[in-house]
């Protein structure tokens, strides 16, 4: 294939207005400059709108020339459409072969060039002009918190709950991580986190700037990560009451935290109500007879051994969400699983494996959950683009105005990581643009950017490590801890990190015990418990200021965002509310860096550093020291 200059860009408003996506109805104006030595007979406008199974071809109008260029038009319209459609454009010439402009396959670049061969189709995502989202999510801080491992006030009793469990006494033992003799990974080892040992640390939760604790399942279950959910309307009994965890939610509220919980309704325990496996509850389970209440709740190949599981583990059969009990039980009515618990307090659910559960199924859950409680926020766990997922061969409706508000932000967390390893700021900035070009504005500023999860390694073990040592065997991994000189890089790194993440559009998340200066590998090495009274004090500072900043500035919560700079080792962006304006410019390499930005008044101040910076003719210059962010105000 060969390729000619640039004709297109789909972030330019010189080609394409209104930027990104835009409501239904919304008429997308579209332009072409194409080198007037091609002898163009016509352009055409191509449009594949995929969920109306239909491709329209819309001829451009010449409207003049701009130098050597002919100009081309065409208007997309969008009424009563909905989705990502696909575009691109033919343009075909007097006695000569054809040519296409689209994108370059694989590439988050916004350019089209003229090309021998069609290439990949630009998008735009068109959403439901009634798409609303809570005001208060996006503007805040979110902490996530490991139930079992952020805080406890007293070592439980296991003795009758549900599962064989054991209960380490020192809570800064390292979790089990080998298989037990039949070579099980049974989860089954307690460090006893409870809802009264959270609500003693409301007061440090609120120091670092938090207004959401996103809780990972807190529902009774057999293991002690809980995404094998016994009961859905009853919590752990070691992690607290109904009674508690409404007493929790009032109190945070009362000071400017909510809570949001995690809902596993893909898939439940093997052991609970309603499979009840191994005939704990004294209900009658679906494997125990097939006049089971909940019996049509489960796909059995052959029962009552043989079912769908979550990706093949028996321990965690896999329900039909298109089931109507299962829908009722989940969403329908005042006592429904998604209603009751927003009624005890909570705020919002974050929706695990979010993939595996049909569109109708989260459109029914977001009707009751806002019927309940109007501004309930519902955060759906996609680890790719949410805007042009596709999962079973089915393209998602994510984020089209009737099921998500907004989604884990994995590709923010791969984009840092890879810049803060090393590659060029530029692969942030592209990956990032794409983001904010598909997804509807209310979507990406409703986003929550995690740098850690429970599902990945300890952020500072990543900007630490080497890399050969995620090879090591388990026991090795478990006992491993940066050396001194590599612990010190990663923190430098995670300052950085961080203060990226605290000042781009969406909710900065933040992984307990990540601002401690926690370490460990995979699953569950990143799960052990915070290390009060053992924390790395200056990350909590540095944590706490970056909430605080967060809380000050309006630009940091709902302001634009612009690129002053992306290249090598140094990343610049502005973020602007009204007259107040703040930019972030962060150094990730081994040198000094110079950069010159506009700046009108007479000042900068690093709100980092309390540093000040004078401005001369309308231009900034800073020299930014290696290893180094600041945030200008």
């Amino acid at each position: 294939m060969t390729s000619m200059p640039i004709v297109f860009d789909s972030r330019c408003e010189t080609y394409k207005s209104p930027f990104g996506a835009v409501t239904a109805g919304t008429n997308v104006n579209l332009s072409l400059r194409l080198p007037r030595s091609l002898a163009v007979s016509e352009t055409v406008l191509c449009v594949c709108f995929e969920f109306d199974h239909e491709t329209v071809e819309y001829p451009m109008g010449w409207v003049g020339l701009e130098e050597d260029c002919d100009v081309y038009t065409a208007v997309l319209p969008t009424a009563g459409r909905l989705g990502p459609l696909w575009y691109s454009f033919a343009v075909r010439r007097f006695d000569r072969p054809s040519l296409y402009v689209g994108r370059a396959e694989n590439s988050t670049d916004s350019l089209g060039v003229l090309s021998e061969t069609v290439p990949r189709a630009f998008q735009q995502t068109v959403y439901d002009s009634c798409y609303d989202v809570p005001d208060w999510y996006g503007r805040g801080v979110t902490y996530h918190i490991f139930p079992d491992r952020f805080a406890r006030t007293s070592v439980p009793n296991p003795s009758g709950l549900v599962g064989d469990r054991t209960v380490h006494s020192d809570w800064s033992d390292t979790p089990v991580y080998l298989p037990n003799a039949e070579g099980e990974i049974r989860n089954n080892d307690f460090f006893g986190g409870s809802l009264a040992g959270v609500m003693q640390k409301l007061p440090y939760l609120q120091s670092l700037g938090v207004t959401t604790i996103y809780f990972s399942p807190i529902f009774e279950a057999a293991s002690n990560h809980r995404y094998d959910t016994s009961d859905y309307l009853n919590i752990d009994p070691m992690f607290g009451t109904t009674e508690e965890f409404s007493s929790l939610c009032r109190q945070a509220k009362t000071m400017g935290i909510r809570v949001i919980l995690d809902g596993v309704f893909n898939h439940t325990g093997y052991d609970s109500r309603y499979f009840n496996g191994r005939g704990t509850y004294d209900t009658l389970g679906a494997y125990q007879s097939q006049a089971s209440p909940y019996y049509g709740w489960y796909d059995f190949q052959e029962w009552p051994s043989r079912y769908s599981s979550w990706w093949g583990v028996y321990t965690l059969p896999q329900v039909n969400e298109c089931n109507e009990d299962y829908v009722r039980f989940m969403t329908d009515g005042s006592d429904s699983v998604i209603r009751y618990w927003l009624r005890a307090g909570a705020s919002g659910w974050r929706l695990d494996v979010a993939d595996e559960l049909p569109d109708e199924f989260i459109a029914r859950l977001r009707a009751a959950a806002r019927a309940e409680v109007p501004d309930a926020v519902i955060i759906g766990e996609v680890w790719e683009d949410a805007s042009n997922k596709i999962s079973y061969e089915v393209r998602r409706r994510y984020l089209l105005g009737r099921e998500l508000d907004g989604v884990m932000n994995y590709p923010l967390r791969n984009a840092l990581l890879d810049f803060l390893l090393g590659h060029d700021a530029v692969h942030f900035k592209n990956d990032m643009e794409t983001l904010r070009e598909n997804y509807p504005k209310p979507a990406f500023y409703s986003l929550m950017n995690i740098i850690g999860t429970h599902d990945t390694p300890r952020v500072l073990t990543i900007l630490g490590a080497e890399g050969h040592e995620y090879q090591w065997p388990v026991a090795q991994r478990a006992v491993f801890r940066l050396p001194a000189k590599a612990r010190t890089l990663a923190v430098r790194r995670l300052k950085m990190c961080s203060l990226i993440q605290f000042t781009f559009p969406g909710s900065p998340c933040v992984y307990y015990g990540d601002e401690a200066g926690l370490e460990g590998f995979g699953d569950p090495l990143n799960r052990c418990g915070y290390p009060w009274g053992q924390a790395d004090q200056g990350l909590v500072d540095w944590y706490t200021a970056l909430g605080r900043l967060r809380q000050r500035y309006q630009s940091l919560q709902t302001g634009d965002i612009r690129y002053l700079h992306a290249a090598g080792t140094l990343l610049a962006f502005a973020r602007t509310h009204a007259t107040e304006r703040t930019v972030t410019v962060v150094n990730v390499g081994s040198q000094e860096v110079t950069l010159r930005i506009p700046w009108t008044d007479e000042v900068a101040c690093d709100a980092l550093s309390d540093s000040c910076f004078p401005s001369h003719m309308g231009m900034l210059a800073l020299t930014v020291p290696p290893m180094t962010g600041m945030l200008l105000v």
